[in-house]
């Protein structure tokens, strides 16, 4: 829901970050969010506790990166999320 709405209301304003998780839910929202024009970002196996979530971002072809879990937090401070 959260990923949906923010397509709604910021569309390629939007960077989504989809970390370990069960489930695959977020995968909607991501080719929403994708769709509108925003980059995604998924954890990737390795540092994840549970793979579910972000395997289905991956699987659905919508993750612009695939990024250990330090590497997310360091090109969020290095880039500002572009």
């Amino acid at each position: 829901m959260t990923f949906a709405s923010a397509a709604k209301i910021h569309s390629k304003h939007v960077l989504g970050i989809v970390l370990t998780g069960m489930g695959a839910d977020g995968a909607e929202g991501a080719k929403l969010l994708k769709q509108a024009g925003s980059h995604i970002w998924a954890q990737d196996q390795s540092t994840c506790t549970i793979f579910g979530m972000p395997k289905a971002v991956i699987n659905a072809g919508v993750a612009d990166h695939i990024l250990k879990l330090n590497d997310i937090g360091q090109l969020l401070k290095n880039k500002g999320g572009r």
